[in-house]
């Protein structure tokens, strides 16, 4: 499974390498949480649950850009 970092289709699948790591990132701490997998685990590692998941389209990185760029308010403050 960790076979399928070298690839690019992972990474143009989740929109680029940072997004790609910050998805991984996120949710391994939700699976050392607690937070249940969403494939089968059959002995694998958290690392080869999340790419797997990430491959079958079970997660994905939900972002919305119109947080960062909010303009100000036209109040006078």
């Amino acid at each position: 499974m960790i076979e399928a970092l070298k690839s690019d289709d992972i990474v143009n699948k989740v929109g680029g390498k940072f997004k790609l790591c910050a998805l991984i990132q996120r949710r391994l701490v939700q699976l050392m949480e607690g937070a249940r997998p969403l494939v089968d685990r059959d002995g694998r590692t958290d690392l080869e649950v999340v790419i797997d998941e990430i491959l079958e389209d079970k997660i994905a990185l939900d972002f919305d850009p119109s947080v960062l760029y909010r303009k100000p308010s036209d109040s006078g403050e």
